[in-house]
């Protein structure tokens, strides 16, 4: 059984080391070119085999959070790619019953999160501090966010673009995190965790506040935009 274990865990940190070195390819290159598309199907199944594998890690130690945890870093890449598929909902291309028990899996997944950091203080609470409150809190509320765009798709037809943007940006933000609070131990241990977060979401906000301008500048070139 150890051994296993130790296989599982090689398999986990040599796809979350395959994520954190190749997700920048996709970023930089071309948006709708095939450099683009293969390395980002690349990071997208890397973080499923980082998922899977934390979620069987936490599962045999058992760390409840570490396992919550996996399932809120891997939505994020759920949630981007599945944006791919859901380009036009106001005419057919809307989210399946897949993407809305995914959605509710992450509700869940934060909640778990939140209250666990909240009603079960223990010594190993303590040296993460308020990490599983808020990433419990982050995430119930972009669960949230994603249930009212399923229910009511936002009119922009680059609406599809963003929530992509924002999805493959944001696990890369858990995938960074995962790296900082392994190595990074010169840095108080809430610090690890959460720095990611903090300086990550004001520039995709940034990323994504620039691209919403140059479409509107573009029209043309925005409407025939592919990913």
């Amino acid at each position: 059984m150890e051994s296993m274990i130790a296989a599982i865990r090689l398999v986990h940190v040599a796809a979350g080391t395959l994520a954190l070195v190749v997700a920048p390819i996709p970023m930089l290159t071309a948006k709708g070119g095939g450099t683009h598309r293969r390395w980002g199907q690349v990071y997208f199944w890397a973080m499923a085999v980082v998922a899977v594998t934390a979620v069987i890690l936490a599962a045999w130690r058992p760390v409840v959070f570490l396992a919550l945890l996996a399932v809120f870093s891997f939505y994020s890449a759920f949630y981007g790619y599945r944006a791919l598929f859901r380009k036009r909902p106001r005419e057919g291309q809307g989210a399946l019953s897949l993407d809305w028990t995914a959605a509710v899996v992450m509700l869940a997944a934060s909640a778990g999160m939140t209250i666990l950091g909240i009603v079960r203080p223990s010594p190993a609470w303590e040296r993460v501090g308020v990490v599983p409150v808020v990433f419990g809190v982050f995430g119930i509320i972009l669960a949230g966010l994603d249930f009212w765009r399923f229910g009511w798709p936002p009119a922009d037809r680059n609406a599809w673009w963003f929530a992509h943007m924002q999805g493959m940006l944001g696990s890369y933000i858990a995938t960074v995190t995962a790296f900082s609070v392994v190595n990074f131990t010169f840095l108080p241990t809430t610090v690890r965790w959460l720095w990611p977060i903090v300086v990550g979401t004001p520039l995709i906000t940034a990323w994504i506040t620039y691209y919403k301008f140059a479409f509107r500048r573009e029209p043309a070139l925005s409407s025939g935009r592919t990913l």
